[in-house]
């Protein structure tokens, strides 16, 4: 049940125009299916019992996608919803029971401990193939690297052993990656995998795709894809964009202009995979791992991408309801 409105946030309600803040969270607050999300949690949700009576699930849920949407550490999350009004509305807490710290560090725990990340994200997707949002037919897949603390200013003296160092370009980067499968016709991410920087994108694929695709698309570091022994089997149009160096060798002979047309065909399709990096990296600001160690920095991965699944169909939901 949601808490009543105190004094104050009455008075935030009486405002002539809603912040920015205001508007996405008054969409999320439509948009995310929570009955379907807490069904997920309430199973292994702490119930009342002789002890300290547990803050409302659906309150915690609605904490922790904050958190996800605005990058704010335990502290920092506790700090804001002293602050701002909108999100203790949104969470549904009043001024006089926040939860702290601990608490939310706890939730998440709870979520680790029984690995829920996955099951949320996938309650999410259900939700959006009910709404006819996922379709089958097409994957793109791609992978975006992640940073990491590289310093070894801290108790152990070391970086976290699960990252890794990786070449891009001339640069050398230390971190992870994120490689997702997206659905190639809406743009929304249906698989997550999280791995250490170094691992290729293309030993990934077979984890990334949910095996009903017609075709798939990735750009020109999937080359040789379709001989690899895992894919074999699959029933599949691989289209892999060429190589820049052999794309300029194109001429101007009719053959290499229908090229030419398919390359840009190919380019603007993959294009949409690019769409969820920028959500969880600019619109939630996912730019640097927040934990040690993959499991914990992959089942964040998940939530963040499931967020932006919401966020990226929020119109299409809107025109739905």
């Amino acid at each position: 049940m949601r808490q009543q409105l105190t004094f104050t946030d009455l008075e935030q309600t009486a405002k002539k125009k809603r912040t920015r803040r205001e508007v996405f969270l008054a969409e999320m607050d439509q948009d995310m299916p929570w009955a379907e999300l807490e069904a997920v949690i309430e199973p292994v949700y702490p119930k009342p019992g002789n002890g300290r009576r547990p803050y409302p699930l659906s309150s915690m849920l609605r904490i922790h996608c904050l958190q996800q949407w605005y990058g704010l550490s335990d502290p920092a999350m506790e700090e804001s919803l002293y602050e701002i009004a909108s999100m203790r509305q949104f969470a549904g807490v009043g001024i006089d029971a926040i939860p702290d710290e601990t608490t939310l560090l706890n939730f998440r725990h709870l979520l680790e401990k029984h690995q829920l990340a996955k099951s949320l994200f996938d309650a999410i997707n259900r939700h959006l193939s009910a709404k006819g949002l996922l379709l089958k037919q097409g994957t793109i897949v791609d992978a975006t690297l992640i940073h990491a603390p590289s310093s070894t200013k801290n108790a152990k003296g070391e970086r976290d052993p699960e990252m890794h160092q990786t070449k891009k370009g001339n640069q050398w980067y230390f971190g992870m990656k994120a490689h997702i499968g997206v659905d190639a016709r809406s743009g929304l991410v249906h698989h997550v995998e999280g791995t250490a920087a170094n691992v290729a994108d293309i030993v990934m694929v077979d984890q990334l795709l949910h095996g009903e695709e017609t075709d798939v698309f990735g750009d020109a570091g999937f080359t040789g894809i379709h001989k690899r022994e895992e894919h074999q089997q699959r029933s599949v149009s691989w289209w892999v964009a060429m190589r820049p160096g052999q794309r300029k060798t194109l001429s101007d002979s009719p053959d290499d202009r229908w090229a030419e047309q398919v390359e840009t065909i190919k380019a603007k399709i993959r294009a949409k995979v690019e769409h969820p990096f920028r959500v969880i990296k600019r619109q939630f600001g996912h730019t640097k791992v927040r934990y040690k160690g993959l499991a914990k920095n992959t089942a964040q991965l998940l939530t963040l991408f499931a967020l932006a699944n919401v966020w990226m169909a929020r119109k299409r939901l809107a025109s739905l309801a």
